[in-house]
């Protein structure tokens, strides 16, 4: 097989690049020809870490995975609504397409769609739905006519959770060919020496640990006030960046809790770790669809730390926290009920260690790149 793995951009940032990068990786390891095709725009760079491996090409770069594999960075214009506008990567696809066996599209990404409705492919087409559109209604209403053209041509649709998939109302008419693959990562691996250094800076607390983009649909102002429903043996630390900085940092300071809480900007891939490593429980506080899986969360699994989630309507970040199994999940939005959980988990030492043994159970059972990779593979193998 010759697979192609279509869409969204480089460098490496969101859950659905992610996945694309893990599973190309992958397939090229176990000696499956796989490429990743996605835009790069005109500010962004190779990683220092692939300089040595990439080349620049009349298109853009292209990073070489090994014999098996490579990254096509194709130039783009600009970025709107979250999707990149790479008329490169139309004409990209329109030269190559005929020489894959499968093109693996990853949804959201109306940039992708529109090169592979353009590139004329007649080959095997696989449909990874990532999420729906829930935020950019505008792009929706132009893009609803190729959305269902995708969903038509596709012959298989994966989706992340069994949840998201049977709810989306888009894919109502297509369960028949819908199958799940829940996202798989490698574990997280820290340091216990850098660990017990980090938690000697915060002595006698329970640390309580969250990460991601400060936006609305984080949740993190929940979070914040459920800081203030926890005793001063708690600990919270939100981890990245965003537009919410100034003014979660102002309502901190508003409920006088600078001492409970601390944001910590942008997290380095050598203090991640340790965080998750150091960490008691692990908050995932999100309130709406927009969150549909949660990747943070089984990277907290991973190491063995329970999770507490939110029971979103139609989202997946329930079914990957299994309730009282590797956490709890509570009502979005609910800070007394998040405070609660917390307190829970924390509360008893006999049902910490089984909610932590549920949570690395529950990673090794479901979360694994392993496990996505073989389940990736059984799709491609099934023919109509």
């Amino acid at each position: 097989m010759k697979i192609l793995q279509l869409g969204k951009f480089y460098p490496i940032h969101g859950g659905v690049e992610k996945v694309m990068w893990d599973l190309t990786v992958g397939l090229a390891e176990r000696g499956i020809t796989c490429d990743m095709l996605c835009g790069i725009l005109p500010d962004e760079s190779i990683e220092p870490e692939y300089v040595d491996v990439s080349r620049k090409t009349p298109d853009g770069y292209e990073i070489s995975l090994g014999p098996y594999g490579r990254v096509i960075c194709v130039r783009a214009i600009t970025k709107k609504a979250a999707t990149i506008i790479s008329p490169v990567m139309v004409r990209w696809l329109r030269k190559h397409a005929a020489e894959y066996d499968i093109i693996h599209v990853h949804h959201p990404d109306p940039m992708a769609a529109l090169a592979l409705r353009l590139s004329g492919y007649k080959g095997r087409v696989i449909l990874h739905w990532h999420s729906d559109i829930l935020t950019q209604k505008f792009l929706l209403f132009f893009y609803k006519p190729l959305q269902s053209w995708l969903i038509h041509r596709a012959e298989r649709i994966i989706g992340t959770t069994p949840v998201y998939v049977r709810e989306s109302p888009y894919l109502k008419r297509a369960q028949y060919k819908v199958t799940c693959v829940p996202i798989g990562i490698a574990p997280v691996v820290y340091d216990s020496r850098d660990v017990v250094a980090f938690r000697a800076k915060y002595p006698g607390k329970h640390i309580v640990f969250a990460l991601g983009r400060l936006v609305p649909y984080k949740g993190f102002r929940t979070l914040v006030k459920a800081a203030s429903h926890l005793g001063p043996d708690y600990q919270i630390l939100i981890g990245g960046t965003g537009p919410l900085y100034e003014s979660l940092q102002k309502s901190i300071e508003a409920l006088g809790l600078q001492e409970r809480i601390q944001l910590l900007g942008f997290v380095d891939n050598a203090l991640l770790p340790v965080l998750f490593g150091a960490c008691d429980v692990f908050v995932l506080s999100s309130d709406r669809k927009t969150e549909a899986f949660g990747i943070v969360q089984i990277e907290a699994m991973s190491c063995g730390k329970p999770v507490v989630a939110t029971e979103i309507p139609q989202s997946g970040v329930s079914w990957v926290n299994r309730e009282g199994v590797s956490g709890l999940n509570v009502p979005p939005g609910n800070s007394l009920a998040m405070a609660e959980a917390i307190r829970s988990i924390c509360r008893n030492p006999d049902d910490y260690l089984q909610f932590a043994a549920g949570a690395m159970e529950r990673y090794e059972e479901l979360f694994t790149s392993r496990k996505m990779i073989d389940k990736v593979i059984k799709v491609y193998e099934q023919q109509d």
